[in-house]
């Protein structure tokens, strides 16, 4: 996996080239703007030949692969969602919440509750005493060890690819989000209030129009399949070897930046879909960097890339990291965490 390595930095040491970075953080109108046509137009024109494919008779399996484009067209409008969320897509905080809103209707996802918990991952993204918000539950070796036979178990089923990838879809963007932030702000529950609304509306709307399978058999598949990807992208940016996390009295931005997320350098038609994401050590050291300047800052600044990036086969090998070692700083599969634990019985 990403072989990366650094020098322990002190706390709150940051060279200059990290500052620099800023000159990258502006948003663009126009470049905002063309994104969000190139995006959610194709995204709808794809969904509207599924649905006059469904209604003139044609086979599903043909439907199914036109859902595969659709799906990553929705991942694409995902990283709008994203960028909004961090202020960065356009120049203007009210656009960026107008749109936020949009791409959240589109992508099934509240976009004030949301933006509570992603700001709240990046603000502790690596840091052991801070896990379990807006990011993959991640118990460590030690607590898996002294655990229950049950509690490993459940944490076992979670860690499953078919749950994660699968099932995880279904459950986050369909019921999960539905209720997400309810518990949070005024704004936050009313964004989740009025995104079920408008889901709710152009459901019924479809439904009414072309009927109720129709609206099921095109939504239904693009947003698993697009859904799958973007919990897969998620995944493999931060659970990966060796990987990087550290209690409060140790940790450093740069370091779960340059060593806690990964360069996932992706194909050139990958990395259009996904909005440049894979360069997610430089989108945590700069998270105000809208994805369409976030390659050429990287280009621009050596210093921030790293020593070996995560390719797409390389990647798959992501699923064996499963449990992070305190005492080894890296992370292990379960055949390894419990290889130790019957070594630790025998002695």
């Amino acid at each position: 996996m990403d072989e990366k390595t650094s020098s322990p930095r002190p706390r709150g040491d940051k060279p200059q080239w990290f500052h620099e970075l800023k000159r990258f953080r502006e948003g663009a109108w126009a470049r905002a703007a063309l994104q969000l046509a190139n995006t959610v137009l194709p995204y709808l024109g794809l969904l509207a030949v599924m649905g006059y494919g469904m209604l003139q008779g044609w086979p599903y399996w043909a439907l199914l692969l036109i859902a595969v484009p659709a799906g990553m067209f929705l991942v694409r409008t995902f990283i709008i969602f994203h960028d909004c969320a961090h202020g960065s897509f356009f120049p203007s905080n009210r656009a960026n919440r107008i749109a936020g809103f949009v791409t959240g209707v589109l992508t099934f996802t509240p976009y004030e509750a949301w933006r509570r918990s992603h700001l709240k991952h990046h603000a502790t993204n690596g840091q052991l005493d801070h896990r379990g918000v807006g990011d993959i539950m991640t118990m460590t070796y030690e607590e898996y060890r002294d655990a229950t036979p049950w509690r490993r178990l459940q944490y076992r089923l979670y860690r499953n690819p078919v749950v994660l990838f699968v099932f995880g879809p279904f459950y986050n963007f369909l019921i999960f989000n539905r209720f997400a932030g309810l518990d949070g702000t005024a704004s936050e529950r009313r964004s989740v209030h009025l995104t079920n609304l408008a889901i709710l509306l152009l459901a019924a709307g479809f439904s009414v129009a072309f009927g109720v399978w129709t609206y099921i058999g095109v939504q239904l598949p693009v947003i698993l399949m697009g859904g799958a990807v973007g919990i897969w992208l998620f995944y493999v940016q931060h659970q990966f070897e060796p990987g990087y996390w550290a209690h409060d009295d140790e940790w450093n931005q740069l370091d779960a930046a340059l060593l806690g997320a990964s360069h996932y350098k992706l194909p050139p038609v990958l990395r259009w879909f996904t909005g440049n994401i894979g360069i997610h050590h430089l989108h945590h050291l700069q998270p105000r960097i809208p994805n369409y300047r976030l390659r050429r800052a990287y280009l621009a600044f050596p210093e921030a890339r790293v020593g070996r990036p995560l390719t797409l086969w390389r990647s798959f090998r992501a699923i064996r990291a499963n449990l992070w070692s305190e005492l080894e700083a890296r992370f292990l599969s379960f055949r390894e965490a419990h290889r130790m634990m019957r070594r630790r019985a025998q002695t």
